[in-house]
């Protein structure tokens, strides 16, 4: 998978973590993505804004007030991230054998 396209999907999956079906401010996503770095989730986020994912509404207040919303696109690339994660969790057991008779 093409690097940038790898890194959208990644973004879009910490999105899902943080109940993508809301406008959130910044640290209420950061605070529903486990182990993530306030340096990475802004990495992340303003990738995820870039391809036109998410919308980041910054209201004019000391300190700046941020909120992202996922757009349609965003929406959509959501649904299809939950089928990814529920195949994942379907398929895991088999996966792992797999991978152990494998490596054996």
């Amino acid at each position: 998978m093409d690097g940038q396209f790898r890194h959208v999907v990644e973004g879009g999956a910490d999105l899902r973590e943080a109940r993508g079906e809301h406008t959130l401010r910044f640290g209420e996503v950061r605070n529903e993505i486990e182990g993530i770095s306030h340096k990475m989730l802004t990495q992340n986020l303003r990738m995820l804004e870039r391809y036109g994912l998410v919308e980041r509404t910054v209201h004019p207040v000391v300190p700046p007030r941020g909120e992202y919303t996922l757009t349609e696109p965003g929406q959509a690339l959501r649904v299809t991230i939950d089928g990814l994660c529920d195949w994942t969790h379907r398929y895991l057991g088999h996966i792992e054998a797999s991978r152990h008779r494998f490596d054996a």
